[in-house]
């Protein structure tokens, strides 16, 4: 029996995110939008994750209008966007009323997929942007974020699934953010949740080609019955990014797997995207080396992005040279805080408090505020208990949070929209300041320097006049 298998392609998303810094213009998505519209994927990933912060800080773009457009050129296949549950697309929760207002301006503006995480795999803090998504006609995709510690069981997941089914999800996104996720254990995973949840439920799975295993994770996946994966467009595929889109599609040709899109079609659009490709590379902007394999991640169980956050860390403190000590600390703070999967923020915050511990000879001599959050619950339930003495040590005496974070926060968009009203030209706007208030202030002033007829070389040079 014949089961095709469906596509996400993410050139215009999370490929360039992996690999460019999310820097990729609508100027050069344009050209190709149509042609992508006609592939037939399930669906093409084209906004959220750290596309609305890089549209805003440092392309002078709407993020909102690179989304109409988007819509307007590929009218045929669905939009996906990733969305970090309570957090949006900032790094901090926001009130129910900002997440609400949010997906309903997603969804009106054009993404029909929603893939929507928790760092913590805490499903409270998912609650809020399901019941939006399923309110506003969205198509529900909850994601697990996997990792590997001694809670994050197959039982553990399956069980975290089929909760995240009965809160509405449509679909369930395995999310293996940091290619941790080995061949035979996603077929082991795919088989048990296949096992366990409704046979409408799709199963997605979102791996990196960092290690060099991603395709074959993706292969044991569909043969386990995974419904879609996530693959890049080769110009901009394997490395950091997803497994490229050309060679999986040849090796499903003709088997009982086969996903019906043509080769052929996609070959000028990945010309398109090698020219992209190599401006990004001229510039600077993409580095050579993420598109090579790198073991690091197999060996540490460090995300890519995060292992060049703590190379960045100690070489500002001129103390490259315990990277080593380093990448030894951070299973051992992890451990300490309950066992957090390794994605933004969570990631950020284990990876600084590693390097601190280090640097100052005395763990938790010195500690973040992001980490006294993390512990004291205000990020949302950890995976499994903290150690009581970092608890202790850290957070002292005061109380711990147990209930659901965003539970503690006063309805806020009222009195957003209010604080930002001088530069208010549509709701949007005011989600876009919600998130990122500074950078969406220097983002209003250029638009308006440009909307007033200012001098065109002026209001391009906006971003050094407001410096973003």
């Amino acid at each position: 029996m014949s089961r095709k298998v469906l596509i996400t392609e993410t050139i215009l998303r999370d490929a360039h995110q992996s690999q460019a810094a999310t820097r990729m213009t609508m100027e050069q998505m344009l050209p190709m939008l149509e042609q992508l519209d006609d592939i037939g994927y399930y669906s093409l990933e084209g906004w959220g994750g750290a596309t609305f912060d890089s549209c805003l800080r440092f392309l002078n773009e709407d993020p909102w209008e690179r989304l109409r457009i988007l819509k307007k050129h590929m009218p045929k296949t669905p939009i996906q966007m990733l969305l970090r549950g309570q957090n949006l697309l900032g790094y901090k929760h926001y009130a129910d009323d900002v997440v609400d207002k949010f997906v309903e301006k997603a969804i009106s503006n054009g993404v029909t997929v929603i893939r929507v995480f928790d760092a913590l795999n805490d499903p409270r803090n998912l609650e809020t942007a399901i019941k939006a998504i399923k309110k506003y006609g969205g198509i529900c995709e909850a994601t697990i974020c996997y990792t590997t510690s001694p809670v994050h069981t197959n039982e553990y997941f399956v069980k975290l699934a089929k909760e995240l089914e009965g809160m509405g999800a449509d679909n369930i996104c395995v999310k293996d953010m940091a290619n941790l996720l080995l061949p035979y254990t996603a077929y082991e995973l795919i088989t048990a949740l296949k096992k366990e949840l409704k046979p409408e439920t799709k199963i997605h799975l979102h791996t990196h080609n960092t290690t060099g295993t991603g395709d074959m994770v993706n292969l044991k996946a569909i043969e386990a019955g995974c419904d879609i994966v996530d693959t890049a467009l080769s110009a901009l595929g394997n490395g950091t990014s997803q497994p490229a889109t050309e060679p999986f599609i040849a090796t499903l040709r003709g088997t009982e797997y086969d996903t019906g899109l043509d080769l052929e079609k996609m070959i000028p659009i990945t010309n398109h995207f090698k020219k992209v490709a190599n401006e990004l590379e001229t510039s600077g902007i993409l580095n050579p080396n993420v598109r090579k394999v790198d073991v690091n991640t197999l060996i540490y169980q460090v995300p890519g992005g995060m292992l060049s956050n703590l190379m960045n860390q100690l070489k500002q403190q001129g103390k490259l040279d315990k990277l080593d000590e380093v990448l030894a600390e951070v299973p051992r703070v992890r451990a300490d805080a309950g066992f957090p999967p390794l994605v933004t923020p969570s990631s950020q915050i284990v990876g600084t408090q590693a390097v601190l511990n280090v640097l100052c000879g005395e763990r938790y001599k010195m500690k973040t505020n992001e980490f006294k959050a993390l512990l004291k619950g205000e990020y949302g339930k950890l995976p499994a208990e903290p150690n009581p003495e970092v608890v202790k040590k850290v957070v002292g005496d005061e109380p711990i949070i147990t209930c659901r974070p965003a539970d503690l926060i006063a309805p806020e968009y009222d009195k957003i929209k209010e604080e930002m009203k001088e530069y208010y030209t549509q709701e949007e706007d005011v989600l876009s300041y919600a998130m990122f208030p500074q950078v969406s202030l220097n983002f209003f002033k250029f638009r308006l320097a440009k909307n007033q007829g200012i001098d065109k070389d002026l209001a391009d040079k906006a971003d050094k006049v407001y410096p973003v």
